[in-house]
C-alpha cells in the first residue's frame, strides 16, 4: 500500500511510545457534580498526554470518536509543540504559530497527527469507529494517514457535510460550500452503523391502493438492466392480456417460479384494472426500520457554520459576543453523528480530544435526554479557554441557562411575478397595512425585498430560560508524569489509585477488571484487580517512609493469605519488596509472582 511520506514521519513513528503517563486530577470546584473519574469528563491539558492517561482504563473501550482537528488553513494559529526527540522538531518551536506562509505548515500537522491517531486507535474499542471534520486543507494527507494506521479495508465512508446555508461571494474562485466527514472503523468486520428515520415525504411514498390488509406498501419495478438468466418470460396478466417479456435492454430481477409465488402471495400488483406492467410491493412492515444513511449531508437537516454560532451565541448570550469560539460545529451534525454511532448501545463512551466549545458533550447530554440513554463523554481541550468554554457550555446545557435573542417573523410575503408587478401600488398598500396592524405587537417592523418576494418582517427582543438537560461530570487537569529516577528517590509519588491504574494496563492485559471477589480483612487494602484467571495485588502507598519499612513487603504469611482468595489462580503482587523467596514459594505451591515497583511499570516500554 502506497504510503505518505512527510518531514520527521521517522522520529513521530512511535513518538506515542515516550509520552509520559499523567494522571488525572479531578478539580472539585470546576466539575459538576460529585467527582468521579468513571463518569462524564472534561480534561484540561495537552491533548496527547491526556490520551496516554486515559490508555489505563479506556483502552479498547471506546465505542466513538469525534474530533475537529485544526482544519490548517494557516489562519488558526495553532502551535507545533511535541517533545520529541529530534533536534529539527524542536527547532519548530521557535516557528510557532503555525502560518499559511510555513512551506512547513502540511509536514507539521502530520507530525502532529500521527502520535494522536495512534493513541486514538488503542483507546477505541474493537466495533468502534473514528469521525474526523477536515476540509481541503488536510483531507487528503489525513486520508493516507489513516489507511496506513487502520488499514485501508477499514475506512468506512468520506461523508460531504453541506456546511454553507449561502455562497461567500468574497471567494476568489468558487465558494466552498462543504466539508468533510472521513469514518474509519478500528475493524469493518465488527463496525455497525444505525439507520436514518425516514421522513414524512418518504413515508407519504407509502400507499395502499388494493387495500391490502398488511398495510401500505412501495410499489418496486419488476424489470433492471443487470443481466439475468431466468429473467426472460412472459407474464399473462389479470385481464387476460399478454406481456412477452421486459422491456428491451433489461431482464425481469426474479425467476418465473419467484414471480408465481409472490402473485399467489398477492405481492405482485398489476394495477388497478389489472392491466398495468407488473410491480412488486415491498410492504413497510417488512423493510428495515430506517433508511441506509447517505454520504450527502445537507445543512437544513444537520446545520450550517452560521446555525453552530448562532447556537453557541444563544447559549453565551450574556458574553461578549466577538470572544467566543469561531469555529463550533452545530449539535445537530453531532446528532446525527452519534445516532449512528451509538445505535443500540445507550451506554457508549464517546471521546472528543479536539474539544472546542464543547458540541460533542452538548449533543451526548441531549441524545440522553431524549431516549433515557447513559452514553458518557469525555472531552480533551488544551487551550486556557477550557473552564470558561468548554466546560461552562456543559454546565449551562445541564443547569438550564437564560437566553436573549432576537425573535424574526415573516408577518406578509407576496412573490413577485409580472402580474403582481402591474399591481405595484396595490402590493405597496397591502404591506403598508401590514406593518401598521403589527407595529404594536413587535419591536420593529420592516418591509424588504428578498428572494423575489416582498416581506414584511417583525422583529423584537425576547429573554427566556432554557431547560437544563441534567446529568454532570468531573473536571481534570493531568498531575506530574510518573518518573522512575523521581519515585526511586521517593519524589512525585502518584496516588495509589493513578499508579494502580497504570501498572494494570502495562503489566496486566490493559485496563479491563472482572467483579472484585469477596476478600477477608487484612488483605483487602492490597486487593487491585482480577481479569480473567489472574489477581492482582498492589503494596503501596504515596509516603516515602512508608514504601521502605517492612509493612511494604510480600512475606510469606501475606502470600498463603492472598492465594487462599482462590488457590487455583494466578497471583500477581506489585510491591517495592519482598521477604519470601521463589523457591519458598514454589514448596509452598503458592501460585505468587511478585513483580517490583516501579520496575513493573516499564514492562510494555519497548511495545
Amino acid at each position: 500500500m502506497p504510503e505518505l511520506d512527510f518531514k520527521g514521519k521517522e522520529f513521530v513513528r512511535n513518538h506515542h511510545l515516550t509520552v509520559p503517563y499523567r494522571p488525572l486530577v479531578p478539580d472539585a470546584g470546576k466539575s459538576l457534580g460529585k467527582p468521579d473519574l468513571d463518569g462524564n469528563l472534561i480534561i484540561h491539558g495537552d491533548n496527547l498526554e491526556a490520551l496516554k492517561a486515559l490508555l489505563p482504563k479506556y483502552a479498547g473501550k471506546v465505542d466513538c470518536i469525534f474530533i475537529d482537528p485544526p482544519y490548517n488553513t494557516g489562519n488558526e494559529g495553532w502551535c507545533y509543540n511535541d517533545n520529541v526527540n529530534s533536534p529539527m522538531l524542536k527547532a519548530w518551536f521557535s516557528e510557532n504559530p503555525v502560518g499559511v506562509d510555513d512551506g512547513l505548515r502540511h509536514d507539521k500537522w502530520c507530525c502532529m497527527m500521527w502520535p494522536r491517531l495512534k493513541l486514538l486507535w488503542e483507546l477505541l474499542a474493537e466495533h468502534g469507529g473514528l469521525w474526523m471534520t477536515l476540509d481541503d486543507n488536510e483531507f487528503h494527507r489525513a486520508r493516507s494517514i489513516l489507511d496506513e494506521l487502520f488499514g485501508g479495508e477499514n475506512a468506512i465512508a468520506t461523508i460531504v457535510w453541506h456546511k454553507m446555508d449561502s455562497p461567500r461571494n468574497t471567494a476568489e474562485f468558487f465558494s466552498t460550500d462543504q466539508d468533510y466527514l472521513l469514518c474509519v472503523a478500528k475493524s469493518a468486520s465488527a463496525f455497525q452503523v444505525g439507520s436514518m428515520p425516514r421522513t414524512s415525504e418518504m413515508l407519504a411514498r407509502y400507499q395502499n391502493p388494493d387495500n391490502d390488509p398488511r398495510g401500505v406498501w412501495l410499489l418496486s419495478d419488476l424489470a433492471a438492466r443487470n443481466y439475468y438468466a431466468q429473467g426472460l418470460y412472459e407474464i399473462v396478466l389479470p385481464s387476460g392480456g399478454l406481456i412477452k417479456g421486459p422491456p428491451k435492454g433489461s431482464y425481469w430481477r426474479i425467476s418465473k417460479q419467484k414471480f408465481e409465488a409472490l402473485a399467489a402471495e398477492n405481492r405482485i400488483y398489476f394495477g388497478k384494472d389489472g392491466n398495468a406492467r407488473p410491480g412488486i410491493k415491498r410492504f413497510l412492515t417488512d423493510v428495515r426500520s430506517g433508511v441506509v444513511p447517505q454520504t450527502l449531508w445537507h445543512w437544513e437537516t444537520v446545520g450550517s457554520t452560521r446555525n453552530a454560532k448562532q447556537e453557541l451565541h444563544s447559549i453565551f448570550s450574556d458574553v461578549d459576543q466577538e470572544s467566543i469560539f469561531v469555529t463550533p460545529k452545530p449539535s445537530r451534525l453531532l446528532d446525527r453523528v452519534l445516532n449512528l454511532a451509538t445505535s443500540g448501545v445507550p451506554e457508549a463512551i464517546i471521546l472528543d480530544s479536539f474539544a472546542g466549545s464543547g458540541t460533542t458533550a452538548h449533543a451526548v447530554l441531549k441524545l440522553n435526554a431524549q431516549d433515557g440513554g447513559n452514553r458518557k463523554f469525555i472531552l480533551v481541550e488544551c487551550e486556557d479557554y477550557a473552564d470558561a468554554l468548554t466546560a461552562e457550555r456543559v454546565r449551562r446545557v445541564i443547569d438550564g441557562y437564560p437566553f436573549k435573542g432576537n425573535q424574526r417573523k415573516t408577518l406578509y410575503e407576496k412573490k413577485l411575478t409580472w402580474t403582481e408587478l402591474k399591481k405595484g401600488e396595490h402590493l405597496k398598500q397591502e404591506a403598508e397595512n401590514t406593518k401598521k396592524m403589527y407595529e404594536a405587537d413587535w419591536d420593529d417592523v420592516k418591509i424588504t425585498m428578498d428572494d423575489g418576494a416582498l416581506k414584511v418582517i417583525g422583529e423584537r427582543k425576547i429573554e427566556e430560560t432554557a431547560p437544563g438537560l441534567g446529568g454532570s461530570f468531573t473536571y481534570c487537569t493531568l498531575g506530574p508524569p510518573l518518573k522512575l529516577d523521581e519515585m526511586l528517590k521517593g519524589k512525585g509519588l502518584p496516588s495509589r489509585e493513578a499508579l494502580g491504574d497504570w501498572l494494570l494496563y502495562v503489566a496486566g492485559t490493559g485496563g479491563r477488571r472482572d467483579k472484585a471477589p469477596k476478600l477477608a480483612k487484612g488483605i483487602d487494602p492490597h486487593f487491585l484487580a482480577k481479569q480473567g484467571c489472574t489477581y492482582y495485588w498492589f503494596l503501596y502507598k504515596p509516603d516515602k517512609e512508608w514504601l521502605k519499612s517492612p509493612e511494604s513487603a510480600l512475606t510469606l504469611d501475606l502470600a498463603r493469605a492472598i492465594a487462599k482468595v482462590d488457590p487455583k489462580a494466578e497471583h500477581r503482587v506489585f510491591a517495592p519488596q519482598k521477604f519470601v523467596s521463589n523457591k519458598l514459594l514454589r514448596a509452598e505451591g503458592l501460585r505468587i509472582e511478585f513483580a517490583p515497583i516501579p520496575l513493573a511499570l516499564f514492562r510494555r516500554g519497548a511495545e
